[in-house]
This record gives C-alpha cells, sequence and structure tokens, in this order.
C-alpha cells in the first residue's frame, strides 16, 4: 500500500482542521462557458460544474497563463456535502477490506490520502477543483494517471511529484503548475489534479490566516 511521503501534509492533519474559517459570502458560479468542462463527473444537478466565483476568475486567469495548445479540462469543481461524505466512507470501507490490519483511525488517514473527510473537504465549499490539460480539439495530454486514479491502482503516480511517470507527463505537470500557482492555487500533493483557492488546506499550505470558504449548497 502506498504511504504519502513524511513531508506531505494529508488533509486529515489536525492543523488543516485548526484553520478558522472566515466564510466571505461569494456565490457558486458556472463554469461552463467560460472554461473547458467535461462530463465524466456530471450529476443531474450540475453541481460537478460550479465554483465558487473567485475561484474562477483565477482559472481563467490560468487559462491565460498556458502555452499555445494548451487549455485548462474541468472535471469536477463543487460536491455535495452528502456525496463526498459517501465517496469518502466507500473507499475507506475498500482500504478496510484490502487491509484488514488497519485500525480505524489508520483507515481514516490512509482515505485522506485520496478523498477529504467531510469536515475540511475542499469540494464542499466550491474551493476545489479537478482538472487536466488538454489540446484544442479537446484531447487530453499525459499526465502519468487518470483524474481520480487512487494511489493503489495507479502505484502512486498520482501523487504530483511521483518518479514513476514518463518525462512527458512530467512536463505537462510542471505546465499545469506553472499556470495555476501564479494564479494562487494550491496543489493537494497526493493528486496531480486537485488544486483549490480559498479552502483550509490552501490557507495552510500559503500561509494564509484563514479560509475563505467553507461549506456551501448549491441555490
Amino acid at each position: 500500500m502506498w504511504q504519502a511521503s513524511s513531508d506531505i501534509v494529508l488533509i486529515s492533519d489536525p492543523r488543516v482542521a485548526a484553520i478558522p474559517v472566515r466564510e466571505c459570502g461569494e456565490p457558486l458560479a458556472d463554469v461552463r462557458g467560460r472554461l473547458r468542462v467535461d462530463s465524466r463527473m456530471a450529476d443531474r444537478e450540475g453541481a460537478y460544474a460550479h465554483l465558487r466565483a473567485g475561484l474562477l476568475a483565477r482559472l481563467e486567469r490560468a487559462e491565460g497563463l498556458l502555452p499555445d495548445g494548451y487549455h485548462l479540462l474541468v472535471v469536477e469543481g463543487y460536491r455535495p456535502i452528502a456525496t463526498q461524505r459517501r465517496i469518502f466512507e466507500e473507499y475507506r470501507t475498500e482500504l478496510q477490506a484490502t487491509f484488514p490490519e488497519m485500525s480505524p483511525d489508520e483507515s481514516y488517514i490512509a482515505a485522506s490520502r485520496y478523498v477529504s473527510p467531510v469536515e475540511v473537504a475542499p469540494h464542499t465549499a466550491g474551493a476545489a477543483v479537478d482538472l487536466t490539460l488538454c489540446a484544442p480539439d479537446g484531447t487530453e495530454y499525459d499526465m502519468g494517471t487518470q483524474v481520480n486514479d487512487n494511489p493503489e491502482e495507479s502505484d502512486g503516480a498520482c501523487y504530483t511529484a511521483a518518479p514513476n511517470i514518463s518525462a512527458e507527463a512530467r512536463e505537462n505537470r510542471k505546465i499545469l503548475a506553472a499556470a495555476l500557482e501564479p494564479a494562487g492555487l494550491a496543489n493537494y500533493p497526493t493528486e496531480w489534479w486537485h488544486w483549490s483557492y480559498g479552502d483550509r488546506y490552501w490557507a495552510l499550505a500559503t500561509g494564509a490566516p484563514a479560509a475563505l470558504y467553507g461549506p456551501t449548497e448549491l441555490p
């Protein structure tokens, strides 16, 4: 089983939960019509295609920083609280079945490498986006794994700094980061595709005194 490197702060870390949230009240905005959006995670209500307005504005800025021939492709943004809880518990149950020697605390921490516990989940705040890069015709670039490949099925290649990916995939991850970081986003190091702004993990990563966004509901 893949373990997080000791220098990676997981989202289940108590330091993340300790970050205060000073909700700014910014609304969720529809990404569709503003950036390229993939439908693989589409839900009936269209929640997946919504983000906080400030995050979306930063993604639009990042889109303009990409080299010619590269575009952001948004896969999933906002996620309802009930959906987040279900995904976390399903993955945790899968880990416990595969690794029965795990204690409840260990399975909680292990699950958080791939899915955020609902109490700190940035997707439920509309503050996180899962995305990749594509060509003008929509063809996705090689990023080393598929979006949402977990550590077990990818042999750890889902980690942003994973060594077991091709030179092409490594370069594409650098291109993605070179656009998103100047726009103010922070990456979750166990998932190359997961970037956020305004949530607790972002606050810890950037030294911000508080998160800007807490859990919210789709109107």
